[in-house]
């Protein structure tokens, strides 16, 4: 339930940030170029000339009409990529859809994604999203997770679903198997094929021995482990995100954190069991009960912010040390804070430690947020 709030936080952050660009007269388009790749960010972005090396996106909407030689990074609004990607795409957004080809993998997730029919991907697919639609051809596997997952499309490989409802169009060919979670059974029309056979899984993955499952160690680790890792994809377009449009603001959470650490950890401990006690008072006095739920949701959006923040001033400190001269570039940055998000999910994955570490830097990041918010404060020191 934590993640799917945090996925929801990211997509509400991106569309928040699309209207308050909208809503300014004139929003100027950041462009940039380093070595062939290109670097776009604004209210309004539409690529339509060929990009020689990676495309990094950003904005309350992204239109991509032009082919892409290597990986396609979007994060926004609405996304729509209608040509040709060599590589691969990471995308995340309120709403995306692709029409085009993809030479690799692609990694989605948003409140609706859509594959549309003249889409063909050559590798595989992870997506997330409240509702997700394939309609186009997959030469791998498929492994979604959405409240309604609807496959319309030819499918080469296995596809591994969990869905609130899972439905077989009639245009659907899978040729792996088909193994799906939903508290619903699965609807399937009677034109659709399954080669491999089709298999519905336990209500939770995990270990049961009531009710053991057909290869459970090999299927529950390809799944969890992929939505693990595309949950850190969706914090690494946050942190893009965020550093694009708040770079100075985040470079003094950095500082903040390497000057403050311990105040970080003790006020982000504070912050973290407090807030709830405190919506939970509001909502229990009946008056309060619209104030106590903004702070509920604001609370849940700010989580995501926390955990990012702390994995920015990581890697702000290491590209201190490591590469000062680039401390200050935002592609350095971006690529820093996305190693940083990285080294936390490998850390997470060690017994016992791996939690202790993400939960002190959750701890860190919000400490430091919320001494900013001190700082701006009328009569702080």
């Amino acid at each position: 339930m934590l993640k799917h709030c945090l996925v929801a936080a990211c997509c509400t952050l991106a569309v928040c940030h699309a209207q308050a660009q909208d809503s300014t007269a004139s929003a100027p388009i950041s462009r940039h170029e380093l070595g062939g790749d290109q670097f776009i960010a604004g209210s309004s972005v539409a690529v339509r000339q060929p990009v020689a090396g990676d495309l990094f996106a950003a904005g309350g909407s992204v239109d991509a009409d032009a082919a892409v030689n290597g990986d396609a990074v979007l994060t926004g609004g609405k996304l729509r990529i209608g040509a040709d990607i060599a590589r691969s795409v990471f995308a995340a957004g309120g709403q995306v859809t692709l029409n085009g080809k993809v030479g690799r993998n692609v990694r989605a997730a948003g409140g609706q994604v859509e594959f549309g029919p003249g889409s063909r991907i050559a590798g595989n697919v992870s997506v997330a999203g409240g509702q997700v639609s394939l309609r186009g051809t997959v030469l791998g596997h498929v492994q979604a997770a959405g409240g309604r997952v609807f496959i319309d499309g030819p499918i080469s490989g296995d596809v591994l679903a969990a869905s609130g409802q899972v439905e077989l169009g009639p245009n659907a060919r899978i040729a792996g198997a088909l193994r799906y979670r939903s508290g619903d059974a699965l609807r399937q029309d009677p034109a659709a094929q399954v080669q491999g056979g089709i298999q519905q899984m336990l209500p939770e993955w995990g270990d049961n021995d009531e009710h053991p499952m057909p290869h459970r160690g090999r299927h529950h680790g390809y799944g969890w482990g992929a939505a693990g890792w595309l949950w850190t994809l969706g914090l690494m377009l946050l942190a893009a995100l965020l550093l694009a449009v708040q770079p100075a603001a985040l470079a003094r959470v950095s500082q903040t954190l390497q000057a403050r650490l311990g105040m970080s950890l003790l006020l982000g401990f504070v912050l973290l069991v407090c807030t709830p006690i405190a919506a939970l008072l509001l909502i229990v006095t009946l008056i309060g009960i619209p104030l106590g739920l903004l702070v509920i949701a604001l609370y849940l959006a700010l989580l995501p912010l926390g955990y990012v923040s702390a994995a920015v001033g990581l890697g702000d400190w290491a590209l201190q040390r490591l590469r000062a001269a680039a401390a200050a570039q935002l592609g350095w940055r971006i690529g820093a804070a996305a190693a940083a998000l990285a080294a936390l999910t490998l850390l997470g994955a060690i017994p016992w430690l791996g939690r202790w570490i993400g939960f002190a830097a959750l701890l860190a990041g919000l400490g430091a947020l919320l001494l900013q918010w001190r700082a701006k404060a009328p009569g702080a020191a």
